[in-house]
């Protein structure tokens, strides 16, 4: 019988790609973006003029970013960069465990998307107050506050599960590659094992030829004697 984790377990993503290829495109598409990122709050830490942004173009009650927040901002960008190139390493050079990480990452990013999910559900309010601070001049403001309270927790919960669903697809095929670079590695050290194992233990073929038999037969043509 095939178990539920082998029924889903498949060698390709994207319905064409392999799941090494596409592990390895997810993990430069994530190194890119944190490296923008990075590039960003690094720029804004040296020139913090050019980059400055007050309270109410962020639209929240928040403070200015201080230089604090924009280092720790900085350690997680620098982090997933790491993250992400094990990742991408590890597919490439089919190294099973330098792919943990990456997929540590992204079951936990899904587990946050998911409680914000059950928190709209249990506090349907938010979105309102979400609304309410957004800028004057954003568009369609007003259209959209016009909506029910429930036509919005549909519209967002919607977004959010197509969210969900596309990152739990992307979960899958870390996980398919992952068990792909392991088994590949165990088959490797079972053949190398066997190889060994037959070479120690046959003798050679000299000595085999060698050693004289217990029963050797009459020769040919002599009297049999019961």
């Amino acid at each position: 019988m095939i178990s539920p984790w082998d029924r889903w377990h498949s060698t390709r993503c994207c319905l064409c790609c392999h799941v090494r290829t596409g592990t390895v495109i997810l993990g430069v598409w994530y190194m890119l973006i944190n490296a923008v990122v990075l590039l960003i709050l690094v720029t804004a830490l040296g020139d913090p003029d050019q980059y400055h942004l007050t309270s109410a173009e962020l639209a929240n009650d928040l403070d200015d970013m201080d230089d604090a927040n924009m280092c720790i901002a900085s350690a997680i960008s620098l982090l997933m960069i790491l993250i992400s190139g094990m990742a991408t390493y590890g597919a490439y050079k089919q190294h099973a465990a330098w792919i943990i990480p990456f997929f540590c990452y992204q079951v936990f990013d899904c587990a946050l998307n998911t409680l914000v999910a059950v928190s709209i559900v249990v506090y349907p309010n938010t979105i309102q107050d979400y609304l309410q601070q957004l800028p004057e001049n954003f568009p369609y403001k007003e259209d959209i506050m016009a909506m029910s309270n429930v036509c919005l927790v549909f519209i967002v919960l919607l977004f959010i599960g197509c969210i969900l669903a596309f990152k739990a697809y992307l979960i899958a095929c870390v996980w398919n590659c992952y068990r792909y670079v392991r088994a590949r590695s165990t088959t490797e050290v079972l053949i190398y094992v066997t190889t060994n194992d037959t070479t120690v233990l046959l003798p050679p073929y000299d000595d085999t030829m060698a050693i004289p038999s217990k029963n050797a037969p009459p020769p040919y043509g002599a009297p049999y004697i019961a």
